[in-house]
């Protein structure tokens, strides 16, 4: 989340006679993430979430983001519900970008993560999946391995003598992941972007599942190898193994993994973490200078990467 539109007091009374969720008392920036701009929305009727989708999302996956909230609220999955309007219809426009409602989910994220979360996180992953195995839309996932080097081209860094070095590793390593990336495995929605600030909790028990603007159909075991990236690792770049067994085996008790997607994993960790090397390495060199967020560092990705690079089984997940 971030705030990129600004929106004119006059132009949300207006937007929002088009609900029935009563008048508008207040609203406030949430000035977090990198996608959208985000609003924390109170009307006399309660609390919402309103987001102006920005031009990196693109308005045709609209309907599939809408579409799968509505899907997993109603298999019972705690995420956020689009609200219509007197017509029936979510999406609409305000300040010239699509914009939509949704429900508030209540608790916090954490920033110190503990096995206890990393548990909870498992759960709610597997149901997540078993949840959309019945979602009949599918997206593709356009960030995935094919799409990977037109984001190093994007970068510059082939053209640049101080970073060359680190071209021509992220280089290499695509060409591995080209050769070594893993196909049959299990497939359906998958979240693709859950981040710890992505998950609310209440104490220590998960509450919610949030900015589904990322999800695509996808092989369900990448999902995992992209938390294990977002939630293992400690602030000093090592891996928690304890943290992952307590992931993969909450996962499992809901979802087992085939055998497959258990010896798939170090090539979908290590292809998680050039992914997010690779966006965030764009993001940091395109940030747009009105935006009220900090990009996140690209290297905290590179040192992950390297620690997958050295793995030769999933023994180094403690699996």
């Amino acid at each position: 989340m971030a705030v990129y539109t600004q929106i004119a007091d006059e132009d949300l009374v207006g937007f929002l006679k088009d609900y029935a969720i009563g008048d508008l008392v207040s609203y406030a920036d949430i000035a977090e993430g990198v996608e959208n701009s985000n609003f924390l929305l109170r009307t006399t009727s309660g609390t919402y979430i309103l987001t102006l989708y920005e031009k990196r999302v693109n308005p045709e996956d609209l309907p599939f983001f809408i579409a799968l909230m509505e899907h997993l609220s109603r298999q019972g999955l705690s995420c956020p519900t689009p609200i219509a309007g007197h017509d029936g219809t979510c999406l609409r426009q305000l300040c010239g970008r699509p914009a939509a409602i949704v429900t508030f989910l209540d608790g916090v994220w954490h920033r110190r993560i503990s096995p206890v979360h990393c548990r909870e996180l498992g759960t709610a992953l597997a149901r997540l999946h078993l949840a959309g195995k019945n979602f009949e839309m599918r997206r593709p996932n356009n960030l995935s391995v094919a799409d990977w080097g037109s984001l190093l081209a994007a970068s510059g860094l082939q053209a640049n003598d101080i970073y060359h070095g680190l071209f021509n590793l992220l280089n290499d390593e695509l060409r591995y992941l080209t050769q070594a990336w893993p196909s049959g495995l299990p497939e359906g929605v998958i979240h693709a972007d859950l981040f710890p600030d992505n998950v609310f909790f209440l104490g220590d028990t998960l509450s919610g599942l949030i900015d589904f603007y990322f999800a695509c159909t996808d092989a369900l075991a990448y999902d995992l190898a992209i938390c294990l990236n977002a939630w293992c690792f400690e602030a000093d770049g090592s891996f928690n193994i304890t943290k992952s067994q307590q992931m993969v085996t909450a996962y499992e008790k809901v979802r087992p993994l085939s055998t497959a997607e258990r010896a798939a994993i170090p090539v979908l960790a290590r292809g998680a973490a050039l992914r997010f090397l690779l966006t965030r390495l764009y993001d940091w060199l395109n940030h747009p200078k009105e935006a009220l967020v900090k990009p996140k560092d690209p290297l905290e990705y590179l040192s992950k990467l390297r620690f997958h690079q050295q793995l030769s089984g999933i023994a180094g997940y403690g699996l």
